[in-house]
Formats: C-alpha cells, sequence, structure tokens
C-alpha cells in the first residue's frame, strides 16, 4: 500500500513539471522576459519559522539601503508598500510567480526575499527560480498527508538547495540536517550552518536576545544573520533591521490584558511548533514568577496530515496546565472524529482536556470561564488567517477578532 502510494505521489511531480513547470512556469518566462535572472533571490522554507525569519530577512535588507520586496503567508511588500498579489498560497502559482518577478524589475528591485513551501517546490511553482541563497529553519512533522513519508517531504525541501548557488541549514535540528547532507551528496560539502551554540559578535547576540526571548526566533535570527553575512551585510544594518522588526501578525501576537488574563494567538499548527510555543510562554510565566495557568486553545485542520493529531494533543497536554481542543478548518470531517483523534495519545493526561466542537465558544470559554487572574490563554493554529472551511466553504473568521470580543465582553462585566 505504502508503494503504490509513493509511485502516485511520484506521478505527480511528472504531472506538474508539464501542467505547472511548463505550462505555466516557462511559458510565463517567456512572456515577462526571465524575470528571476535580474534579481537576487533568497528563499526561505522549512516547517515553522519560514514567516518570521523572511520577515527578519526582508527588514535585515531594508536596514542595510536595499531595495527589496517581500512574499510571504501573510503580505507581500515593495519597500515599505504592501501590496495585494491576490495570492492564497505560501507559494504562488507558477505563472503567478513570473508575474510578480516581472514587476519587481520594472520598480527596480534589487532583492526579493520569497518564503517556499514543499508543495511549491514539489510542484514546480518556483519555476525558473534559482535562489542566490535557500535558507532552512527546521524540518520536522508537517504535509505527510501530502508527501506519504518524511524522507519525501525532506526531499521536497531539498529541491531548493539543489537550485540555489548558497544554502544555509540548521545544525540544531538534526534529523533533517543528516537528511538533507543525505539527499544533498554533491552539496553536503556546501551547506553554510547556523546554531543556537555559534559564538557571535556581542553586540549581535544582544540584539537578538532583547528582541525575541522565544528560542525559536532566536534560531530564525541566527538563520537570518548567517544570510546578511553571505550578502556581505554588515552587523549594524542586521542589528538595525532585528531592532526595527514589527513582528508578524499572528505569530505571538498579544491580543491584550483584561482583568490580569492576557490572550496570544499564534500561528503554531505542527506539533513542534505548538510545544515551542508553549514553552516560550511557559518560560516567560516563569521570569516572571507568574503564579497563573497556561491555558491553550487550538485544533488540528481536516482532510490534512491526521497523523500529527495526537501528536499535538499530548504536547499540549504534556506542557499546559489545560487545553481545550476545538475546530480549526474541519473541512468536510467530522470536528468530534479529529477531536477524538487528538485523545489518542492522552495517557494520564486526560483531566486536563475539554473539548468544545465550536471555535468561537471554545474561546470565549477559555477567556470568560476558565481563565483566571494572572493566567495565559494561547489561541494557536488560525494565526493571521481570515477564514475557516466547514464543508467546502470558507467563511470569515479571525482568532484576535474573537479574542478581542471575548476580552471586551469581560472587562464589561463589572462582577
Amino acid at each position: 500500500m505504502l508503494i503504490l502510494q509513493i509511485w502516485m505521489y511520484k506521478l505527480k511531480r511528472v504531472y506538474h513539471f508539464f501542467k505547472t513547470g511548463l505550462l505555466r512556469g516557462f511559458l510565463s518566462e517567456l512572456k515577462y522576459k526571465f524575470p528571476a535572472r535580474k534579481l537576487k533571490i533568497i528563499a526561505i522554507t522549512g516547517t515553522d519559522g519560514k514567516t518570521t525569519s523572511s520577515t527578519i530577512m526582508y527588514y535585515v535588507l531594508k536596514a542595510a539601503g536595499k531595495k527589496v520586496a517581500l512574499v510571504t503567508t501573510v503580505a507581500a511588500y515593495i519597500g515599505d508598500e504592501e501590496i495585494d498579489t491576490g495570492f492564497h498560497v505560501t507559494t504562488p502559482d507558477a505563472a503567478e510567480v513570473q508575474r510578480f518577478l516581472r514587476k519587481m524589475v520594472r520598480l527596480g528591485i534589487e532583492y526579493v526575499v520569497i518564503e517556499t513551501t514543499s508543495h511549491g517546490l514539489y510542484q514546480h511553482r518556483l519555476w525558473g527560480v534559482h535562489p542566490l541563497v535557500a535558507g532552512y529553519t527546521n524540518i520536522t512533522h508537517e504535509h505527510l498527508d501530502y508527501h506519504i513519508t518524511y524522507i519525501e517531504y525532506v526531499a521536497a525541501k531539498a529541491l531548493l538547495a539543489k537550485a540555489a548557488q548558497h544554502v544555509v541549514v540548521n545544525a540544531d535540528d538534526t534529523t533533517s540536517y543528516r537528511e538533507l547532507k543525505k539527499q544533498l551528496p554533491e552539496r553536503a560539502q556546501d551547506f553554510f550552518t547556523y546554531s543556537l551554540a555559534d559564538k557571535l559578535p556581542p553586540q549581535v547576540t544582544h540584539a537578538i536576545t532583547t528582541r525575541f526571548d522565544q528560542v525559536y526566533n532566536q534560531s530564525n535570527s541566527r538563520l537570518v544573520y548567517t544570510i546578511a553575512k553571505i550578502l556581505k551585510i554588515d552587523d549594524q544594518a542586521f542589528i538595525s533591521g532585528i531592532q526595527h522588526f514589527p513582528g508578524v501578525p499572528g505569530r505571538m501576537q498579544t491580543v491584550g490584558k483584561v482583568k490580569n488574563i492576557e490572550v496570544i494567538v499564534d500561528f503554531a499548527h505542527t506539533p513542534n511548533a505548538l510545544g515551542s510555543a508553549l514553552k516560550a510562554l511557559r518560560k516567560r510565566m516563569n521570569q516572571s514568577k507568574s503564579k497563573g495557568r497556561l491555558i491553550a486553545v487550538f485544533g488540528c485542520a481536516g482532510l490534512r496530515d491526521i497523523q500529527k493529531r495526537p501528536m499535538m494533543g499530548k504536547v499540549a497536554a504534556e506542557i499546559a496546565d489545560f487545553a481545550l481542543f476545538t475546530a480549526e478548518d474541519p473541512r468536510t470531517e467530522d470536528v468530534w472524529s479529529i477531536i477524538r483523534q487528538m485523545k489518542q495519545d492522552l495517557e494520564t493526561y486526560h483531566h486536563k482536556v475539554l473539548s468544545i466542537a465550536d471555535r468561537k465558544e471554545a474561546i470565549f470559554f477559555a477567556i470568560q470561564e476558565l481563565a483566571k487572574p494572572g493566567d495565559i490563554v494561547g489561541i494557536f493554529g488560525k494565526g493571521h488567517e481570515k477564514s475557516m472551511a466547514y464543508g467546502t466553504v470558507e467563511s470569515p473568521w479571525s482568532d484576535t477578532a474573537v479574542a478581542q470580543e471575548a476580552l471586551f465582553s469581560l472587562e464589561s462585566n463589572k462582577e
């Protein structure tokens, strides 16, 4: 069965070579006169941290005085201007990529920072794009509904390195580091690496740790610093970029604090990301000597990687004081079926978990009924997203807006 699945998966690559690569990418390259060749492209990929790393890179390049554009899951920017790309996926369609790059060339852009995904790479959406630098944050459990196995997932990510002049990988993410080196024997000696253990100039280390108290964002910053050194960007520009980085909507975003109950919204939707986010919040509470509780509200997406559901349930139950399982883009799956799968590996942690299928109801309950003064409520999985998929329909949705509504109602309650 697995062999058949992998065989069918391999056929997708061939299908997209013709449909997406040749018919969309190559023809658009011809139409727009090979725009990627006129730009210095920094492509960043990984399971978690792509958007934040890409955005930090953008601000560092701006601080260095470069004309730079950015394309991420959240937004696209040319200089200070936010632009409407019409993109609804992280890596746009191959023709849209070429159109966008052509626009950059016309506007005199020198550098483009692109957040890239395994789906986009495997489906030839970056046809004709040969990055100056390919940067990797990490490669952990995700998207195995599409890529079938972790090795095939890494292989899809490795396609970016094969197309790039320089490759920067995370030495701390030992599993993916070893697998990438195995799959890229011709590039193994050319890897640039970064690690939290690397000794950086004191002023650089100070800038990173002052701006970010989360270990994973310190790691993301070190990726950007390594790329900056390849691009011969001086330390002062890097420090300035870090200092001016405003954050990314839906990434460890503080929604508000009412009656000493703080609410955070974060995009964490993988076991690794959820665990890292919860550990960061736990560390913050410990440092402030808070006696409050950490409450997690999240779900798992329908029609997506089902293997991670019990993993995420267990991670949250282990780290948080209380976990509230709810809906997160259930699509055509039954929400309660997804929640049951999230509970499969809870073992002795069932007493720390409550299930409320309606996401708005779950958020309101967590903030207004469950949380007490001193608690932090973390709402995970949707982050910046503005819609929720029920059945085959995308309905307007915002974790931030719902959390703000719950906080406002709590503040209005005089009791």
